[in-house]
């Protein structure tokens, strides 16, 4: 498979895991009944787009976590959503105030299998200590430490994962 191809593949897994996730949690606030409650963080802005995404179909606060702005000017977050900095440090400080999470888009990664999921590997038992109960975790990386479920049936499971927060 070229790498446009595989690129491709990734867009489609990202859309269908993100929408299946946010139906999933209940969508548009927790108001439903059955609904996780939380917010959604986004881990990985770049350019924006899964943002854009999940502000367009998610009526919750998304919170960002990113190094640095570097995003489509009409995609930047609220400067109150956007946690500049290392992951793992806001983290702890999102758990800290005591934020929960309903479904969380992990898109972290530089695209070397060993570096990107040693990174996650580190991150995931920072990412559960903010996750609600039954909460989702959408990644393009494994999360050791969580459990993993199916995802949508349109997402070729090596190629995104899915997990729920016990």
């Amino acid at each position: 498979m070229s790498r446009l191809e595989s690129f491709r593949r990734r867009l489609n897994a990202q859309i269908d895991g993100i929408n299946w996730a946010i139906e999933n949690i209940g969508g548009t606030g927790g108001e439903n009944t059955g609904a996780i409650q939380g917010d959604i963080l986004e881990m990985g802005l770049g350019n924006g787009r899964t943002y854009d995404h999940l502000r367009e179909y998610a009526n919750r606060r998304i919170w960002v976590i990113d190094r640095v702005l570097q995003c489509h000017p009409s995609c930047v977050p609220p400067k109150a959503d956007f946690l500049q900095g290392e992951a793992d440090d806001m983290l702890v400080q999102m758990a800290q105030r005591g934020t929960q999470v309903a479904f969380t888009h992990y898109e972290f990664g530089i695209g070397v299998n060993d570096v990107d999921s040693a990174e996650a590997t580190r991150l995931a038992p920072l990412i559960k200590a903010v996750m609600a109960p039954q909460g989702l975790v959408v990644s393009q990386q494994k999360m050791p430490g969580m459990t993993q479920i199916d995802g949508p049936p349109t997402v070729d499971p090596d190629r995104y994962f899915f997990y729920r927060n016990a």
